[in-house]
């Protein structure tokens, strides 16, 4: 038996989304986008236990499961970004604008959990919406403090190579200098390979 694996994750990177196509002819459209600086990512996925009862007792149990919510925060989301995610409309001038008619499309994720030892956990999100931000803001004090911007999405089952049922998240782990499992993920989710090359400027 293989030796099991008790380290725990400290840290997160490489998030990278795509725009689902709608058409079914290819499974995103476009490229691979990477938003780099993410700062914490949650994924709730709630289940619950409802019971059937007969002759004064429990007949038998079901698992009812709930929406796949996920909420993260980056140090700076991209205007680019924040046009396709939340699917906002942009002038010529380069305004963009939050609106009651928008619309965001389907897209799929992909982040990475970080271990100490150099491994790393891949996630896949395979169909979901992100809804718009709060805005904030603060004046400045004596110290200087950098601000975080929060989003929170929504993601559902979506049929996925390899898997029977449809799945809304799918996972796959590589020890350090290893990429088997991701370069497979990426095939599943976004059905193009592990992107080599980003044109996200720095710092952007």
């Amino acid at each position: 038996m293989a030796e099991k694996k008790y380290r725990a994750s400290t840290g997160v990177d490489e998030f990278y989304y795509g725009v689902l196509d709608e058409t079914g002819a290819s499974i995103i459209v476009g490229d691979i986008e990477r938003i780099k600086f993410l700062q914490t990512l949650n994924i709730e996925m709630p289940q619950e236990a409802v019971r059937a009862y007969g002759d004064n007792q429990t007949a038998e149990i079901a698992v009812s499961s709930g929406n796949t919510t996920v909420t993260s925060a980056f140090h700076k989301l991209p205007d680019e970004d924040k046009q396709v995610l939340f699917g906002l409309e942009k002038t010529t001038a380069g305004l963009y604008a939050y609106g009651s008619t928008d619309t965001p499309p389907y897209v799929a994720c992909v982040f990475a959990k970080t271990y100490e030892d150099g491994s790393k956990e891949w996630v896949g999100l395979t169909k979901g919406i992100f809804m718009r931000p709060n805005i904030n803001g603060q004046t400045k004090q004596e110290g200087v403090e950098f601000s975080s911007e929060e989003v929170t999405a929504e993601f559902m089952d979506r049929e996925v190579a390899g898997f029977t049922e449809e799945k809304s998240a799918v996972f796959g782990r590589d020890e350090k200098g290893i990429t088997t499992q991701r370069d497979a993920l990426f095939m599943a989710v976004f059905g193009k390979p592990y992107p080599t090359e980003t044109t996200t400027p720095e710092g952007a």
